[in-house]
C-alpha cells in the first residue's frame, strides 16, 4: 500500500439511529472503490464491517469497524459504528479518532434520537448528513431536510438533492457544480436534464444552500444581499471553510442499496472533508485534568493514541490507535505516558472489516492497529514525550443484572473471561459482591448485558443465567431495650462462664458505639474487648431478614464472671446471646439505600419523568432548566435504590431515547412496613432455597 501524507487521509465515522443504514453505506463505498466485488447485506450477516458473531446472528453493528479504502488520490478511513444506545461508547471511540461524521438519516423515516445524538456526540467535528434509503417509494427527502433544518439550524446545507419530490428520484441536483446527475445501475454518475417542473424545487433548495455558504464570509453574505451569484471557486472555498470550522453541515443523498448518490459522497469526502493536516491541533490532558490543545508535528516523533482494543485468538490483544503526532515508521519503541513502561511496536496493521494488511509506516493523522502491547489500555497514550491525549469520555452503566454460573464451579472462567471483555467493553463494570454474594455485570441495557453473556459462553466456554441483582439492605433499631446474655457450659473440669447485661439504644453513627458504666468490677475490664467483638460479629447478620444491623449503640452495665471458668470466648458468645435477646425488643427496622437520581429530560417530557418517580416511591427535591442543553430540564429526586433496577431501560422507553441519568448512593432510611414485610417474606424464602 501506498504511504499517504496527512493532507491526503480522511478519517469519516458513519453514525446515526439504528437501523438507517450506516454499514450499508460502508458496504456500498467498498464496493465502488473496488475493494469488494459485491454488496452485502446485514440481514444476510455478510457485510465488510459486521463480521463478530454477534453482529452476524442479531444482523445489527455492536461494535466500532474500521475499514479503508483509496479514492481519488485520497485514503479514507470509514469508522463504521452501531446505532443502538446501548454501543454508545463505541461511536464515542470512533468520534474521538475521526476529523468527520457523516450522520446517516432515513430518508422515509426522517431523523431520530439516534441523529440528534449523533449530533451532539460529534461536536467539534465537521459534519454532514446522507439522506438515505430515497430507493423506497415512501421517502420524502424534502420532509426530511425540513426537519434537519427545524432541528440542527441554519447550517444544514443540501448539496446534492433528488430533482423530484415522492420516492425512488431517477435525476439528481448537484449545487457544488450546478448540474443535473442520475445514477446508472453500477453507481456511475451521469450527466441529465432536471425533469419538467422540477425548477421551483431545485431554486427551493438553492436557496437554502446559497443562505448556509453565504453565512461562512462577510464578503459572500455581501454577494448574497446584492443578488450576485458565487463562483465555483466561492462555494468550494466556503464548503470547506465550513466543515472545518463546522458552520455548514452539508447534506448529501441517495441510496447505498441501489447506490445512487454514494460515488458523489465519496467524491465530495476526497475534494472537500477535512484532512487531519486541515487543523494541526490535538486535545491532550493537563496534570490537573483540564482539557487544552497543542500544536501537532507530521514531521516530530510519534504519539499514538490507543481507542480501542480487541482481543483475538490468533494474535491475542489488537491495540487500535490514531497517529497524533509525527509518523510512525517500524520498528519503534515508545513510553506509555500513564504507567511509564516502555513498548516495542513491531508491526502495523490497516483494516477492511476482519482483513488485515501490514505497512511498515502511517503518517499524522492516519489510524491502524498493532498488536502485543501487554501494557497498554483503551485510552493510554504512547509516546517520546509525556503527552497524554485526552481519554474517551465514556458513558456510566447503570443497569444492573447478576449472573449466576450454570455449571458449578465455573466461576474462575467467568472471571477471567469477563476480565477480557471488559478490557474491551468500557461501558461494562463488574463487581464481586461479597455483601449480596453476586456477580453483577452493569450496563447500558438490557441488550448489552445480553450480548456479554452471549460471549461468555461462545468466547470462553461459560455458561451464565442473568437474574436481577439483589440490595444491600441493612437493619437498625428505633428504641431502647434491656438485654440479658449468659453463656454457662460446665461438664468437668474447666468450664465456660460468661454473663453481661446490655442496653441498646439507636446509635449516631453507623457503627457500633460501645460504652460501659459497670460498677463494682462485675464484668472485669479485661473482658469489656470480648463483649464488644462478640457484639460487631452478631450485628452482621441481623433478626429480621439477615441483613447487617447499623446505627447500634450497645452500653455494657452489669454481668458476672467466674474466676475460674470466664474466658474472652465465654463473654463473647455471652454478648451474642445478648444481642438476639435484647434487639427484637428494641422496635427493630428495615433499611434500604437510597440515591439522589438527576434526570435530564426533554422540556415536554418532565411531567412524565416526575410521575415515573413518584410510582417509584421518589421524593422530588428540585427541578431546574439545563444550562448546557436548550429545551431540556434537570429533575432531582432521592429514590429507593431497590425501585431503579430497570430504570435505563424505561427512560429510554419513556423519552425515545433522548433522557439521560445519574443515580448515586447517599444514605439509608426506614423502609414502610409494605415494603419491610416483603423483603423479610423474600429472606425467609432464600433462606429455604438455600
Amino acid at each position: 500500500m501506498a504511504i499517504f501524507k496527512s493532507n491526503q487521509i480522511r478519517n469519516v465515522a458513519l453514525v446515526g439511529h439504528g437501523g438507517d443504514g450506516k454499514t450499508a453505506l460502508a458496504e456500498a463505498m467498498l464496493y465502488l472503490a473496488k475493494v469488494t466485488d459485491r454488496l452485502g447485506k446485514s440481514a444476510d450477516g455478510n457485510t465488510v464491517c459486521d463480521y463478530d458473531p454477534e453482529e452476524i446472528k442479531r444482523s445489527i453493528s455492536i461494535s466500532a469497524s474500521l475499514a479503508n479504502f483509496e479514492w481519488k488520490n485520497t485514503k479514507i478511513n470509514i469508522l463504521d459504528t452501531p446505532g443502538y444506545f446501548d454501543f454508545e461508547g463505541e461511536v464515542r471511540q470512533a468520534i474521538r479518532v475521526a476529523d468527520s461524521a457523516i450522520i446517516v438519516v432515513d430518508g422515509k423515516s426522517g431523523h431520530k434520537v439516534g441523529t440528534e445524538l449523533a449530533w451532539e456526540l460529534a461536536q467539534g467535528k465537521s459534519r454532514a448528513f446522507f439522506i438515505n434509503k430515497l430507493d423506497d417509494e415512501n421517502s420524502n427527502f424534502r420532509k426530511a431536510l425540513k426537519g434537519l433544518d427545524e432541528t440542527f439550524g441554519k447550517s444544514v446545507c443540501p448539496v446534492i438533492v433528488p430533482a423530484t419530490e415522492g420516492g425512488n428520484p431517477k435525476i439528481f441536483y448537484n449545487f457544488l457544480t450546478d448540474e443535473a446527475i442520475e445514477f446508472d445501475a453500477k453507481g456511475e454518475i451521469k450527466a441529465s436534464t432536471l425533469p419538467a417542473g422540477a425548477n421551483d424545487l431545485i431554486e427551493e433548495y438553492r436557496l437554502i444552500f446559497t443562505e448556509a455558504i453565504a453565512e461562512t464570509d462577510d464578503e459572500l453574505m455581501m454577494k448574497y444581499f446584492e443578488g450576485e451569484a458565487f463562483t465555483h471557486e466561492e462555494t468550494k472555498n466556503a464548503l470547506l471553510k465550513g466543515l472545518v470550522d463546522g458552520s455548514i453541515a452539508p447534506v448529501f443523498s441517495g441510496s447505498s442499496t441501489t447506490l445512487a448518490g454514494v460515488k458523489a459522497l465519496m467524491d465530495s469526502i476526497a475534494n472537500f472533508f477535512c484532512s487531519p493536516a486541515d487543523k494541526m491541533k490535538e486535545s491532550v490532558e493537563n496534570a490537573d485534568g483540564t482539557i487544552s490543545e497543542i500544536s501537532a508535528n507530521e514531521n516530530g516523533a510519534p504519539d499514538l493514541f490507543i481507542f480501542k482494543t480487541v482481543a483475538d485468538k490468533d494474535v491475542g490483544k489488537r491495540s487500535f490507535f490514531r497517529v497524533m503526532n509525527g509518523n510512525l515508521t517500524l520498528p519503534a519503541v515508545l513510553t506509555n505516558s500513564t504507567t511509564g513502561q516502555s513498548e516495542k511496536i513491531a508491526s502495523i496493521y490497516t483494516f477492511v472489516g476482519k482483513k488485515t494488511s501490514n505497512v511498515e509506516t502511517l503518517c499524522y493523522g492516519d489510524i491502524g492497529a498493532t498488536v502485543k502491547l501487554a501494557n497498554t489500555n483503551v485510552n493510554d497514550t504512547l509516546s517520546s514525550s509525556n503527552v497524554k491525549y485526552a481519554k474517551i469520555k465514556f458513558p456510566t452503566p447503570y443497569y444492573c443484572q447478576a449472573i449466576v454460573p450454570k455449571a458449578k464451579g465455573d466461576e474462575d472462567k467467568i472471571s477471567a473471561g469477563i476480565s477480557k471483555i471488559l478490557e474491551e467493553d468500557y461501558t461494562l463494570k463488574y463487581e464481586n459482591n461479597a455483601e449480596t454474594k453476586q456477580m453483577c455485570i452493569y450496563g447500558m441495557g438490557n441488550m448489552h448485558i445480553d450480548i456479554m453473556v452471549s460471549k461468555l459462553k461462545n468466547r470462553f466456554g461459560a455458561s451464565v443465567d442473568t437474574v436481577t441483582a439483589k440490595v444491600a439492605y441493612r437493619e437498625t433499631i428505633k428504641r431502647k431495650a434491656q438485654a440479658e446474655g449468659k453463656h454457662k457450659k460446665q461438664s468437668g473440669g474447666h468450664g465456660q462462664y460468661g454473663h453481661v447485661k446490655i442496653e441498646f439504644s439507636p446509635g449516631a453513627s453507623e457503627g457500633l458505639e460501645f460504652t460501659e458504666s459497670i460498677f463494682g468490677g462485675s464484668v472485669p475490664k479485661n473482658f469489656h474487648p470480648a463483649v464488644e467483638k462478640g457484639l460487631l460479629e452478631a450485628m452482621q447478620k441481623g433478626i429480621l431478614a439477615g441483613y447487617p444491623v447499623i446505627n447500634i449503640h450497645a452500653n455494657l452495665f452489669d454481668g458476672s464472671y467466674h474466676d475460674v471458668d470466664s474466658s474472652e470466648m465465654s463473654f463473647k458468645l455471652a454478648a451474642i446471646l445478648a444481642f438476639k435477646d435484647g434487639i427484637p425488643k428494641a422496635d427493630p427496622a428495615i433499611l434500604e439505600p437510597i440515591g439522589v437520581l438527576k434526570v435530564l429530560t426533554p422540556d415536554s417530557l418532565m411531567g412524565d419523568i416526575i410521575g415515573d418517580v413518584n410510582k417509584r416511591r421518589g421524593r422530588i427535591s428540585g427541578t431546574e432548566q439545563s444550562s448546557e442543553k436548550k429545551g431540556y430540564t434537570i429533575v432531582e429526586a432521592e429514590v429507593p435504590t431497590a425501585e431503579m433496577s430497570d430504570y435505563a431501560i424505561q427512560l429510554r422507553a419513556m423519552t425515545q431515547g433522548r433522557g439521560t441519568f445519574t443515580f448515586e448512593f447517599v444514605k439509608y432510611e426506614e423502609a414502610p412496613g409494605p415494603v419491610k414485610m416483603k423483603i423479610i417474606e423474600e429472606a425467609k424464602a432464600n433462606a429455604q432455597d438455600e
